[in-house]
């Protein structure tokens, strides 16, 4: 994830700093945040540490990851800090996932804390049940490929929500509910990180592993294409037969998401399906909100084809679930933190959590600071 994020910095860096200088610039150049040289010097720097043990750092200060639920070896951090003798627990949520969703484990509640940060991303929002979810997936399917002749056009972020996808896609396949389309995951990554998948069973909810008994492989079937040449990826640009393409990333900002909308979203027989959270400046936010018109590669594109969203699929957890992860917090702790989130949502989900019981909720500003 590291490299391939550092090759996308890098890229767009390029692309930014070239279209300066054509146009005569000298100043307001870019650079990466990192590169791939210092990813790869980062690796020798991490340290596994497995879920529901408590390990040292440095003297005074413990750490504990519970499985979060949320991608594949997400966790939850917990911090356990002895200050000459004055003990204080701070946890910090990060992402969290959703119960009773397919291929992971259910998030584990954390410790209690006296202090805790918590993610909101949707914490105004719940979101729509499974058995509605797949049916109303399967007649978006029919509706594009079969009856329109089109393409659905899926941006995912490559690992999990890709992941999530095709197991569903399988499962219909399996069922015989799939139209005989073929299935593109055009993304180097997704790829790679499915790869991941399969090799750790262990990680698998009840669900998966039941499902395993009848099809060993929950992320291949018939017509599903993994892609990693960028010669075929730009090869379904010029295609016009039905399809279903998977491509990273989510939010339609990077990767090579940016050419199927820049070649698909003028077409009115195509889907784009937004499966998540896109931040609004985005063109996946951009999107989600209706604009009738979105900028690539420095042109402005109509948008012509079909926009659907299914927050239904996003790993994040929505505002109910939450505060149930949250739930045993409310006997000892004494702040919490919101975080990760747009404004208006923080806003509404520390309402939601004043009335169910939780009062000392902070929207911390940029920079902002707390002595605890």
């Amino acid at each position: 994830m590291l490299l391939d994020s550092a090759k996308i910095q890098g890229s767009d860096a390029e692309y930014h700093n070239k279209r300066l200088r054509k146009k005569g610039r000298t100043d307001g150049f870019v650079e990466p945040l990192y590169t791939p040289k210092d990813a790869e010097q980062a690796w020798d720097l991490f340290e596994g540490h497995g879920y529901n043990r408590w390990f040292t750092i440095r003297d005074g200060v413990e750490v504990l990851f519970r499985d979060a639920g949320h991608i594949l070896g997400s966790a939850s951090v917990t911090l356990r800090i002895d200050q000459l003798g004055r003990k204080t627990s701070i946890g910090f949520t990060g992402d969290i996932g959703r119960p009773n969703r397919p291929i992971l484990r259910d998030p584990i509640p954390m410790p209690e804390v006296d202090y805790l940060i918590c993610e909101s991303t949707y914490g105004n929002k719940d979101h729509e049940n499974a058995p509605n979810e797949i049916k109303r997936f399967q007649r978006i399917i029919e509706r594009t490929c079969v009856e329109k002749q089109g393409k659905l056009i899926i941006p995912a972020f490559s690992i999990g929500r890709t992941q999530e996808i095709v197991y569903m896609l399988d499962q219909l396949a399996s069922a015989g509910e799939l139209p005989r389309i073929p299935v593109y995951v055009d993304s180097p990554l997704a790829v790679n990180a499915t790869t991941i998948f399969g090799a750790h069973p262990e990680c698998y909810d009840n669900e998966l592993n039941e499902y395993l008994l009848e099809d060993d492989d929950p992320f291949g079937f018939n017509g599903l294409k993994y892609v990693r040449k960028a010669s075929v990826s730009k090869e379904l640009n010029n295609s016009k037969a039905p399809c279903i393409i998977i491509s990273s990333s989510g939010m339609m900002n990077a990767g090579r998401i940016k050419h199927h909308l820049y070649h698909h979203v003028v077409d009115q027989r195509n889907t784009f399906l937004i499966v998540g959270y896109c931040a609004p400046h985005t063109p996946g936010g951009r999107l989600r909100d209706g604009a009738k018109e979105v900028r690539v590669f420095g042109q402005e594109r109509p948008v012509n084809a079909d926009v659907e969203v299914m927050d239904s699929f996003s790993a994040h957890a929505d505002r109910h679930e939450m505060l149930e992860f949250m739930r045993n917090q409310k006997p000892k702790l004494r702040k919490l933190f919101l975080v990760h989130g747009t404004l208006d949502r923080q806003e509404d989900f520390r309402r939601f959590l004043n009335e169910n019981g939780f009062d000392q909720v902070e929207i911390p500003e940029l920079h902002q600071e707390y002595r605890i």
